[in-house]
């Protein structure tokens, strides 16, 4: 898969920036790969770049439309495939990560045959995966984990691999959704994969390597989620990692996309992700949390970091305004 660049990334009707997380990722991590947003109206998303219509896009060179939107369920709604077809008339290419394939609507994808454009539907996995063993493995792998879903598992991965080679340590993100695929360039969105193969194609993803090489692969879900811990614990069981990753976003009302369940305890969490990862990993261990303080203002997020790692005895940092440093030192 060689998507071209520079993107324009489109934010729809996104109703907040957890809606456009997609979008934002690839904004925070390849920010000089996107030349613009484009917003349709109602749209409450803002990345901070530029807003563009699809002639200006066109014409400041946008080789490919990529759909940021990550909303419940993966459709493509009919107004956003009006655009879609107007970008391909200007000669943009169009990548999305959604459950819905693009190749399956009939106005988009003949007309991307009939303009010689290129459709990637980066969710959905183009080969075939065995199922997962559980056989021991060589290298080492670190899994981040989570609370809920969309509390920050491929920021802190990403950055975690950043940091990591920065000390000259052998490391490389593993992405498993589709913002972490369009950030990567490769990788597997484990979410598209039959059940009894998401382990198979997470050990796929993350094989045997050298002894000292890390892999971090990122998370998905949460295994108290009532909609996604299957995913997870398909991650989970399959990643084989030696270390996990808590990560967390406090202040959440519920559950993201399900009212009525409340956000699990992060000891609990910690106590449960590490039970199940013991299945492939014997010495699996959560070594620290990272936590999305970015609606707490400076004291307040402090003052939260200091008591779960005391709590917690670990690490407690926000990995986009600390750095993962601490958390890198508990390695080994």
């Amino acid at each position: 898969m060689s998507i071209d660049h520079p993107y324009l990334l489109f934010l729809g009707d996104a109703h907040d920036l957890l809606a456009a997380k997609t979008a934002h990722g690839i904004a925070q991590w390849r920010r000089n790969w996107c030349l613009g947003q484009y917003r349709m109206t109602g749209c409450q998303a803002d990345l901070g770049l530029p807003d563009l219509s699809l002639e200006a896009a066109a014409a400041a060179g946008a080789r490919t439309l990529v759909i940021g939107v990550a909303n419940r369920g993966g459709r493509i709604a009919p107004a956003w495939q009006e655009v879609m077809v107007r970008a391909l008339e200007l000669g943009m290419d169009i990548a999305s990560g959604l459950h819905q394939k693009l190749v399956d609507l009939p106005a988009v994808a003949e007309f991307a045959k009939l303009e010689g454009r290129r459709l990637f539907d980066v969710r959905h996995p183009s080969r075939d995966f065995e199922v997962g063993t559980g056989a021991p493995r060589t290298g080492r792998r670190l899994l981040t984990v989570g609370t809920d879903c969309s509390v920050g598992k491929m920021f802190t991965s990403l950055a975690l691999e950043r940091d990591m080679r920065a000390r000259g340590m052998a490391a490389d993100f593993r992405a498993t959704g589709q913002t972490g695929i369009l950030i990567a360039g490769e990788g597997v969105s484990v979410d598209a994969v039959i059940a009894d193969f998401i382990s198979g194609a997470v050990e796929w993803l993350s094989p045997a390597n050298d002894p000292d090489h890390w892999d971090i692969v990122e998370g998905q879900g949460s295994l108290f989620h009532p909609s996604f811990a299957g995913v997870s614990m398909g991650l989970v069981h399959g990643a084989q990692a030696e270390a996990l990753i808590m990560c967390h976003e406090p202040g959440r009302p519920h559950m993201r996309g399900v009212p009525g369940h409340q956000v699990p305890d992060v000891g609990d969490c910690i106590a449960f992700n590490e039970q199940c990862a013991r299945l492939t990993h014997p010495d699996a261990k959560v070594i620290g949390i990272a936590c999305n303080t970015s609606a707490l203002d400076g004291a307040a997020a402090d003052r939260l970091k200091g008591e779960l790692s005391d709590r917690h005895q670990m690490p407690c940092v926000d990995p986009l305004k600390d750095g993962t440093d601490a958390l890198i030192d508990r390695l080994g």
